[in-house]
């Protein structure tokens, strides 16, 4: 029994929405190839919560949504309020905006594109902003070398708090107005 509720332990930590008790037999049963009965899958869950219900773990298994994740208890809820913070307070560097505002504009393009407008080499500043997930790769182009093509991802509209590319501002709104000399004479 232990080794099938390792199987119940990993599915739901894997899982990044609540993952009913459904899904974790079907899983199981398709795994083993054979079917497990359900009340396999709910005693597993049931010790796992015993488990992890001890003092020795900061961690718990919550039944939410109609099913199971792992949550951090509330008395670890100060230290991950600072990392969250601090986290949060990492800004994106100048160069990281212009390669994002590239992207954005011009998607799909690809990285020499992008180095071709800025001028500079990018690789650095393309990886960062794949790591922070605000771009992703979107294929590969049929130019010469097949090269990656590159456009934001859904992380991109939630960190600028946008629903959709449209909601982009576009070049006018940044135009300034031409300086005039005198007042305009009205006809």
């Amino acid at each position: 029994m232990d080794f099938l509720k390792n199987h119940v332990e990993a599915l739901i930590f894997c899982s990044a929405q609540p993952i009913k008790e459904s899904e974790i037999q079907s899983c199981l049963s398709e795994m083993f190839d054979a079917d497990v009965p359900n009340e396999d899958v709910s005693s597993a869950i049931q010790q796992l919560q015993k488990k992890y219900s001890s003092e020795d773990f900061s961690i718990e298994i919550a039944n939410v949504g109609g099913g199971y994740l792992f949550y951090t208890k509330p008395a670890y809820q100060a230290s991950i309020g600072i990392m969250l913070k601090r986290q949060s307070r990492k800004r994106l560097s100048n160069s990281a905006l212009e390669t994002l505002s590239i992207i954005a504009y011009k998607q799909p393009v690809t990285k020499s594109e992008i180095e071709k407008i800025r001028g500079v080499n990018c690789d650095y500043t393309v990886q960062k902003l794949l790591e922070k997930e605000l771009i992703e790769i979107r294929g590969k182009s049929e130019a010469v070398g097949k090269p990656l093509i590159y456009g934001t991802s859904k992380n991109f509209m939630e960190y600028f708090g946008i629903n959709d590319l449209k909601d982009l501002p576009t070049p006018k709104d940044f135009a300034q107005e031409e300086n005039k000399i005198g007042e305009e004479a009205d006809n």
